[in-house]
């Protein structure tokens, strides 16, 4: 049954804001997975503002024997971010990145994500050295806590090589900077004993010739199997030393709060291949070669990776045209500052290759598309794998490494054990060059005989690997899955060594308990997730987070992923006939996961699976959704002329009214009928639209037949331009006219629409009743598809492709924004920058569409500088989402508008109305659509 948590008291005292302080079942639930194969629901989730308030709590935990585990991308593998006690989120809070030295260096914190650290370097012509596939999503705390590596880093340029400095907290609440002039002597000053510890445990080491073999031998590969030992032969002074042996201790001896890097030069020059081998011991067998000739990364895919890999949208030609039997295959990337130096490296690369049979020729070459093809392949490749496992399973991965010379054979045996064990559909894949593999179990791990199977496996894995002289761990991190296994790895001697260092730092046990030490043989097998199904448009998630960084509601209530797995708490829950835990679920669910969803569709764009949780969610809101408001909307859509012009007669009178008197009459009508029904009034907002039947039956000019048909968004009618424009309808119709070109203007053109307002709110016959006017409209007005049809907003074109197909009409849709730089500034001459600087925002929709080049290059024609923002995403107006929810929209646009206010730039422009608004209201400046910045730019000089 549903039960409140009791935290220690002194733990809630540690939180300034008691309501980053959560204890409800669905907080809790929606924290507990992170990217594993394991489920610890924690008793309670703080959402940690600073380091200082980290301290606090990590000393009031350790005074209360209180277990506490550190989240923040959570898209670790092992069960390392994972925990039954306190859970810290450190994602949100903790984003701070700077980059100094020319690039040479970057300062982060541990929630920035990697490609956000990388977004910030290239400039610079530099990256970070750790390389993950997940890179999208994991984040600083989890690739120092890890010491994460990746495709082509290695073992020399992971985190624990390329550190500069560390800012960490203790447990005691210490903080230790060791680009401090007096880190040592202030760390010995406020850790005595932890220094004494730390100091006698190296001596222990490095006088045992036993101790200095193993460690040299182990770190000669990829390694994060236990604590990194290898700092006590590395580093002689206490901060120095505690700060490496911090480095991949996966948060159970203290708070990363910031990591300094030395970053690596970008090498420009890129030559690809993709060569697939007949069977996965070719692959393998061409491997020494390929690592002589000096090949940046060599990624091993096996048979099962390629079938997934066919199945997958956007696959490279190189796997496709055949069926998949025994094939494997090597993505051979060589990496180069200048041409001959890339030439040269082709031309070795090609004759290693040429020795080998191939499935097809795989010359290596330079072409852009086909590298984001095969690297869109390769770094989605768990997940979609995963996803594509049967319905009710749990996907398990796990990664060693071994000797180069020995992966070939490695492999083969590795195949062996899955026969064996009757694992039929594993797939390994992996970073060949250093001989790390990857490898995916996929089982419901729930009877005795299948958790039996798994134990059987895992001890013919490990003595498999350590017998050819290889880690348990490459790169995953030990974790909860490999913990029992970390004395078998380093003996007796080195184990005692590393529980004398996790005592020495967490005296009283409380960081991570269960991860890395851990003297229970079985612990590997306890609480994995259980497998159940839930709705099909989200049932193959694999909780990889990759979704949660695009995500706008990320930091005002859940994530995708957050929703998804929240989705499996409650049918755990009926399962198990709890329906106290279910109706608690379930009524905090409703806010949380569906009311604050921009169905958005963004976390697809991230998704390796291509799940929308928008899809859920708007089945969500379909089943949920009143007799009433399904009639209400249904009416809507059978008057949808005068409902529009309605909407935006009601804005217009709102502008003439006092917006506080308008404002509290909406705020009460929220109150009566909820805000979910009732949208919040603002003085931002602006009058209402023209009608569009006053554009006529056609628009443009010259004698030629019509090239197109003008579909305008019907959202213009009911919000208006911003006080200065003309809005985009009229700028179109300018534009075509100076243009000399002309579209048609469908008839009954008020009562059109894209059907996004009862698809995104879940009202099923009045978008049935739209559907069957726009087809017949369209079909018609098209010639049966001969023109091309253009709308002029992005997420209206979005929404007519998607009607127009479920429809089943032919017909090709364009969002104005391309049809201007296909049609229109051609046709338009030169023209002269309007601007100096402009601020583009780009929306969700013109970003899935694809659309986001043309409104680049419609935007540079109108203004010297363009900027889009580092921190752009997703605004969630969302239609009238942000009037429902405004709550929304300012936690979604928080940190591009902070970015956009600093750029000071002159105008700012998208390609939606809503999205205007939304970002008008954040910050402050009129956004208008690029086209009214394109007419007001070619206007006729006068005189």
């Amino acid at each position: 049954m549903a039960v409140r948590r009791r935290v220690p008291a002194g733990v809630a005292a540690a939180v300034a804001e008691a309501s980053r302080l959560k204890t409800g079942a669905l907080d809790r639930a929606a924290y507990a997975p992170d990217a594993s194969h394991y489920l610890r629901t924690p008793e309670a989730v703080i959402v940690a503002a600073d380091a200082a308030e980290v301290g606090r709590v990590m000393r009031a935990a350790s005074e209360s024997r209180m277990p506490l585990t550190f989240r923040s991308g959570g898209t670790s593998l092992s069960g390392q971010a994972a925990g039954d006690g306190l859970l810290v989120d450190v994602r949100r809070g903790f984003r701070d990145i700077e980059v100094t030295h020319g690039g040479r260096r970057v300062r982060a914190q541990p929630g920035a994500t990697v490609r956000q650290v990388n977004a910030r370097l290239a400039p610079y012509g530099f990256r970070l050295g750790p390389d993950p596939a997940s890179e999208a999503a994991c984040t600083i705390g989890g690739v120092v806590n890890n010491n994460s590596s990746g495709m082509a880093c290695g073992t020399d340029e992971n985190t624990y090589r390329t550190l500069e400095s560390l800012v960490f907290v203790l447990p005691s609440g210490t903080v230790v900077d060791t680009a401090a002039p007096d880190a040592d002597s202030a760390l010995a000053a406020a850790e005595p004993d932890l220094v004494d510890a730390l100091l006698r445990l190296r001596r222990r080491v490095v006088s045992n010739p036993s101790s200095v073999d193993s460690i040299r031998r182990s770190f000669a590969m990829k390694n994060t199997m236990g604590y990194g030992v290898n700092a006590f032969l590395d580093h002689s002074t206490p901060a120095q030393l505690l700060a490496h042996l911090v480095i991949g201790s996966e948060g159970t001896l203290a708070f990363v709060a910031e990591a300094t890097y030395r970053t690596v030069p970008v090498r420009p020059r890129v030559a690809t291949a993709l060569a697939v081998f007949d069977d996965l011991d070719a692959a393998t067998r061409a491997l020494p070669r390929l690592v002589e000739t000096g090949a940046a990364t060599l990624e091993l895919m096996d048979a099962t990776s390629l079938r997934v890999g066919q199945r997958s949208a956007g696959a490279p030609s190189q796997i496709l045209g055949f069926e998949v039997r025994d094939e494997a295959a090597l993505l051979i990337e060589y990496h180069a500052f200048e041409e001959d130096e890339l030439s040269q490296s082709i031309a070795e690369g090609d004759r290693a290759l040429a020795s080998h049979r191939l499935r097809a020729p795989a010359p290596l070459v330079t072409d852009a598309a086909m590298r984001t093809a095969a690297w869109k392949l390769r770094k989605g490749l768990y997940a979609s794998v995963a996803g594509a496992r049967p319905s009710g399973t749990t996907a398990l991965l796990e990664d060693v490494v071994v000797p180069v010379p020995e992966l070939a054979a490695t492999c083969a045996a590795l195949q062996h054990l899955f026969a064996r064990h009757g694992y039929d559909d594993s797939v390994i894949f992996g970073h060949a060059k250093d001989g790390n593999i990857h490898f995916m179990l996929t089982d419901r791990f729930d009877s005795d005989r299948q958790l039996a199977r798994f134990a059987g496996f895992t001890e013919d894995m490990v003595d498999l690997v350590l017998a050819a002289g290889g880690n348990l761990k490459a790169e995953h991190g030990t974790g909860r899955a490999m913990a029992p296994y970390v004395r078998r790895q380093y003996g007796d001697e080195l184990y005692d060594v590393m529980c004398e260092l996790k005592r020495a730092c967490d005296p009283a046990g409380i960081l991570n308990p269960g991860v890395i030490i851990d003297d229970d043989p079985d612990a590997h097998m306890r609480q994995i997730k259980p497998a159940v199904s839930i709705e099909a448009e989200v049932d193959r998630c694999v909780e990889c987070g990759y979704c949660e960084p695009v995500c706008p509601s990320k930091d005002l209530t859940l994530t995708p992923r957050q929703r998804i797995v929240a989705r499996r708490a409650i049918a755990r829950a009926e399962a198990a006939g709890d329906r106290d835990l279910v109706r608690e679920l379930e009524r905090e669910y409703d806010y949380a996961a569906v009311q604050t969803c921009a169905v958005d569709g963004m976390c697809q764009t991230a998704c390796p699976v291509l799940i929308n949780t928008g899809s859920l969610v708007k089945r969500l809101r379909r089943e949920s959704a009143g007799a009433l408001a399904d009639a209400a909307w249904a009416g809507a859509a059978r008057g949808w002329g005068p409902a529009s012009r309605a909407a935006g007669s009601a804005l217009t009178a709102a502008r003439h009214a006092p917006a506080g008197l308008v404002t509290a009459a909406t705020e009460v009508g929220r109150a009566v009928l909820g805000d979910e029904v009732v949208p919040r009034y603002s003085e931002d907002l602006p009058r209402g639209g023209a009608p569009r039947s006053r554009l006529g039956p056609e628009i443009g000019s010259g004698s030629q037949p019509p090239v197109a048909v003008y579909l305008p968004a019907c959202v213009n009618t009911m919000f208006g331009p911003a006080d200065e424009g003309v809005g985009v309808a009229e700028a179109f119709r300018r534009l075509a006219e100076r243009a000399g070109i002309r579209l048609v203007v469908p008839d009954g053109i008020d009562a059109l629409c894209c059907s996004t307002p009862w698809t995104s709110k879940g009202h099923a016959a009045g978008r049935a009743i739209m559907l069957e006017r726009v087809a017949s409209a369209v079909a018609e007005v098209t010639r049966g598809g001969e023109l091309t049809l253009v709308t002029d907003a992005s997420s209206c074109t979005e929404g007519f492709i998607h009607l127009l197909a479920d429809a089943g009409v032919t017909a090709r849709v364009e969002d104005a924004v391309a049809f201007a730089e296909r049609e229109l500034l051609p046709r338009l001459g030169e023209v002269s920058p309007l601007v100096a600087s402009l601020a583009l925002h780009p929306t969700c929709s013109s970003a899935q569409l694809g659309l986001d080049p043309s409104l680049r290059r419609v935007a540079e024609a109108v203004a010297v500088d363009v900027v889009v923002p580092e921190s752009w995403g997703c605004c969630a107006f969302a239609g009238d989402r942000g009037m429902l929810h405004p709550e929304l929209t300012a936690s979604a646009t928080a940190a591009e508008a902070a970015e956009v206010r600093s750029l000071g730039a002159e105008a700012h422009a998208s390609c939606n109305r809503t999205c205007e608004l939304g970002m008008t209201r954040a910050t402050g400046a009129d956004y208008r659509h690029v086209l009214e910045l394109l007419e007001e730019a070619t206007r006729p000089t006068v005189g």
